[in-house]
């Protein structure tokens, strides 16, 4: 250690050293491999390994999406496996005879599994509970009965303003099961955030829950809901779900209780709508930082195939497992994760601070419940390692086979800490994609190695390239994340976007025909990917472009450092790198440690990289989501508005970044 906390040894390990390759006894029992080898059966090829079959997937696409449906078995009418306008990346249409239904296929496994645990919550300062696959299609079947009865069908849309609760699940199974459209936030957006985004897409049935529990607290959130209801006039029917035990509601208000609906159509049966591939089913929401949210629209069949892609292939999901992300219902992770069910997996569903009451709670449970894929956040990760945790020295994780990686960039020198703190043999999933598409461009699989910094692979299927400003396409340098082709998961546009021209000018206008994702990214020459940040924050000091996530990663490796934000100022007719910083409690922003920060990032970087200013802060401000909001400080600090304020978690914190007079000079 050097006198700042940094592992001298630990950061010169090489940027793509190698830091996983699985076994030959792991390949050969991966689904991957046996989909690679029913596709060599099918179409008489000879592909043996990951890139092989990745070219013949973007080459040939109708027919690996035809062979994933046929693969996964998926429940349904397939038709022809042709494509309208085949050669659009915008307007081509998949499977457009196709029929299913989405929550069909993800209770598949019910009857086979009846007994076996679908659902498993904790929550934090409870015990406990599980839902049985019978339970679950129980509850589905009462719920689904429920809504039909208020004649909801297909094309309405059913809104869920609750915690991750295994009740959310039945909902949103429920709804799907009609046909109908699922939208859902968490508990935690305040009133005029969840009418931003409810009062766009117009739900006829509001689920709620009368509060929820977070690092020691309880909210209760009933008079939200009823101001969200009164505030929302297409809400017709509003269900509250008991789970703190404070309703405080009155017998005048028009609610029903989520018990008392469970008991009058206890008889229900399961019942499912045929739906078109290409219906609405997910509303989910932009993180409304620069504008009103907006309201992405995805169809059942694009959602439920992708994810069969990522579970079944990429994270080699199969019957039994136990699934776990760390999520709330206002992150694309929750509908990811809900989508495992389709694979014969238990969720784990948490609700709560993965802190409370100590840093372990998640891993004892991992333990206790034998999971086998854990999902979180790159910060998350950096927050056990500075506290010391050491999950690999406490806890059997014999069960764990894949750890899963996204919201931000997740550093080497998180890499190092997965595979010496947490487990050795373990596939480290570095994924990215996000809400635009409710999956992934680049993420894991299980048979190629892990390289330190690195996401493992472009997905099955996805034409994902690097692009310059000029449209030229990159192999070993910086640029813009493409996707050049069509993909069945390809969002049908925004609600209420009824030209399609927002629609068009948030991903298609850059460059013609093509996907633009807004990352700043390279392809590594093991067909990886590193990622440097979001394009709409890279700095531009002296017209050279920096990826702020550079920057993060040398910053945070210091122990006096908790968290940092980085943005360019305009200044003297250029821009100057000023980097903020929240300090671990007793640490000081002394000389020495500024020094320190600027020749780590000189010798690490590049002189442009080193900012002209480092200043301390109380907090750094971040989404729902846990993504820092570079736009909102930058905006700030020049003395603009922030758009939609009511999107950060800890909006208090943007008062520490106003009218710094370090900043005037």
């Amino acid at each position: 250690m050097n006198d700042h906390g940094i592992d001298k040894d630990k950061v010169m390990r090489p940027q793509n050293a190698l830091l996983w390759q699985p076994s030959p006894a792991r390949i050969k029992q991966s689904l991957l491999h046996d989909f690679i080898q029913q596709v060599n059966r099918r179409f008489e090829l000879h592909l043996t390994d990951y890139a092989g079959l990745h070219a013949w997937s973007v080459q040939d696409s109708p027919a690996f999406w035809s062979s994933l449906w046929d693969f996964a078995g998926v429940i349904g009418e397939q038709g022809e496996p042709l494509v309208v306008e085949p050669n659009s990346a915008e307007r081509a249409i998949w499977f457009p005879q196709a029929r299913l239904n989405f929550a069909e296929n993800l209770l598949a496994h019910g009857q086979a599994f009846a007994d076996r645990d679908a659902l498993l919550f904790q929550a934090e300062g409870q015990g406990h509970r599980a839902l049985s696959w019978r339970q679950l299609g129980e509850q589905v079947a009462a719920v689904s009965r429920f809504l039909r009865e208020q004649g909801i069908g297909p094309g309405d849309v059913v809104a869920g303003y609750l915690p991750n609760l295994p009740e959310t699940v039945v909902a949103m199974l429920a709804t799907t099961s009609l046909g109908a459209v699922w939208t859902s936030t968490s508990p935690d957006f305040g009133v005029d955030s969840v009418v931003d985004r409810f009062g766009q897409t117009r739900p006829r049935v509001l689920f709620s829950a009368d509060g929820y529990r977070y690092n020691g607290k309880l909210h209760d959130t009933s008079q939200k809901a009823r101001d969200i209801v009164a505030a929302i006039d297409s809400i017709e029917y509003w269900v509250q779900i008991p789970y703190i035990g404070q309703h405080r509601l009155s017998e005048r208000e028009r609610v029903r209780l989520w018990p008392e609906l469970l008991a009058r159509y206890r008889d229900a049966r399961l019942a499912f709508t045929p739906m078109p591939f290409n219906a609405p089913l997910y509303i989910l929401y932009s993180s409304g930082t620069t504008g009103q949210p907006k309201c992405i629209v995805h169809s059942a069949g694009g959602i439920l195939l992708n994810h069969l892609k990522e579970h079944r292939l990429h994270s080699d999901i199969r019957p039994g497992d136990k699934v776990f992300y760390f999520t709330t219902c206002g992150w694309m992770m929750w509908n990811w994760l809900a989508s495992a069910l389709a694979s014969g997996a238990t969720l784990l569903l948490y609700e709560g601070s993965p802190f409370v009451p100590g840093a372990a709670v998640l891993w004892d449970w991992a333990v206790e419940a034998g999971m086998t894929l854990f999902g979180t956040s790159a910060k998350y990760l950096e927050a056990l390692e500075k506290q010391h945790v050491r999950p690999a020295d406490s806890h059997d994780l014999s069960a764990l086979r894949t750890l899963c990686s996204t919201g931000s960039t997740l550093a080497p020198e998180q890499f190092d800490y997965v595979y010496q703190g947490i487990k050795g043999d373990l596939q480290l999933a570095s994924i990215a994609g996000g809400t635009d598409i409710c999956g992934c461009f680049v993420l894991g699989n299980p048979i190629s190695p892990v390289y330190r910094g690195e996401c493992q692979c472009i997905g099955l299927g996805l034409d994902v390239q690097v692009f310059d400003d000029q449209g030229s396409s990159l192999r070993g340098e910086r640029g813009e994340l493409v996707c050049c082709n069509s993909f069945p998961n390809r969002p049908l546009g925004f609600w209420n976007d009824a030209d399609g021209r927002r629609y068009h000018d948030a991903y298609w206008a850059t460059y013609p025909d093509v996907w633009h994702h807004g990352d700043f990214v390279e392809l590594s020459p093991q067909g990886g990917m590193l990622f440097y940040g979001r394009s709409d924050t890279v700095l531009n000091p002296g017209g050279v472009r920096i990826g702020t996530a550079e920057i993060y990663r040398q910053v945070n490796q210091f122990e006096a450092i908790l968290d940092s934000v980085v943005i360019g100022q305009h200044w003297q007719q250029d821009v100057r790198v000023v980097l903020f910083v929240k300090l671990a409690e007793g640490a000081e922003l002394t000389p020495g440690l500024e020094a320190a920060i600027r020749q780590r990032i000189r010798s690490r970087c590049t002189p442009r990289h080193v900012p002209a200013k480092i200043l301390a802060v109380n907090d750094v401000p971040r989404t729902k989501s846990g993504k820092i909001v570079e736009l909102a400080v930058r905006n700030v600090v020049h003395g603009e508005p922030v758009k939609n304020i009511g999107a950060l978690a800890n909006p208090e914190t943007l008062e520490y970044f106003k009218e710094r007079p370090e900043l005037a000079s």
